[in-house]
């Protein structure tokens, strides 16, 4: 019996097959694919549209934010052939809409807490730490972005093992970035305004956003989730058709094994590379 994983898949690779087919390839123009993703995925879903406009000769057209706030505007009637989310929510709920005609999970993330020296933020004693009333949380907003979802199942955690700690960290916790208008929308980098300010000394997002948040606040301490109170951040897509031909070849080429590796470059935990590497 076939897993229902690869079944999927498979079924997917033969509508894909029978789309192409059926188009004469004389007649074959290039199209514009529109691409909406969760915010997170800006830098990395932006070099693998480059690539596949490339290969292709197809455009590609993109908008980021969080992921929330993008279904949204999908569901208020823009016209969107793939939606990358950051959680698979977003996406079942589009196809379960009938806005969606397939949905594959093509990614995961990991939540890390970027923190500052003061903090003391350390594995060991990460729930203690966070619970002190002198370090001061950041973190994204729930329900408008899945960053805040995870960090907000992080606490729920953290309270199993710790009674009364989820009410003290939902009470400290402050939303920093994900919700529908910023504090200062001129601000291209809330986070790191906040860590200047001493609003925060600790952030709780994606350790895929590593590498920018360090070029922002050099003096950060990056800190995994520990294992008891990790959650598992699984990135969700979503097609809107498969009789687009170009949308269709984007949504695989994320899938490929050349898209899971840009994926991995960009610090994200890929889903579909081949064990040992390709052959």
């Amino acid at each position: 019996m076939i897993p229902l994983r690869r079944l999927a898949v498979l079924t997917l690779l033969a509508a894909t097959a029978a789309v192409s087919s059926a188009i004469p390839v004389s007649t074959a123009r290039a199209e514009e694919v529109v691409l909406y993703g969760a915010g997170s995925l800006r830098a990395a879903m932006t070099a693998i549209a480059a690539d596949y406009a490339k290969a292709t000769g197809n455009s590609v057209r993109t908008a980021f934010g969080p992921s929330g706030l993008m279904r949204d505007r999908i569901e208020a009637g823009e016209a969107v052939d793939l939606f990358t989310s950051a959680d698979m929510g977003h996406a079942l709920t589009l196809r379960k809409d009938g806005r969606a005609a397939a949905v594959a999970m093509f990614t995961r993330n990991r939540l890390c807490a970027f923190a500052k020296p003061e903090a003391r933020l350390e594995p060991a004693s990460f729930a203690e730490r966070l619970l002190d009333p002198s370090v001061r949380i950041g973190t994204s907003t729930p329900k408008a972005d899945p960053g805040g979802d995870y960090t907000w199942e992080m606490f729920q955690r953290i309270g199993q093992q710790h009674p009364g700690a989820f009410a003290t960290l939902d009470a400290k916790a402050r939303k920093i970035v994900g919700g529908s208008t910023a504090a200062d929308p001129s601000d291209p980098d809330p986070i790191a305004s906040a860590f200047a300010r001493g609003d925060i000394t600790v952030m709780i997002a994606y350790c895929s956003g590593a590498k920018q948040r360090l070029q922002a606040t050099p003096d950060l301490q990056v800190v995994p989730v520990p294992p008891p109170y990790a959650t598992g951040p699984e990135y969700g897509l979503a097609i809107a058709s498969l009789q687009k031909p170009a949308a269709v070849g984007l949504m695989l080429a994320i899938l490929s094994p050349e898209g899971q590796a840009t994926l991995a470059r960009f610090g994200f935990d890929p889903v579909g590379l081949p064990s040992g590497g390709e052959r």
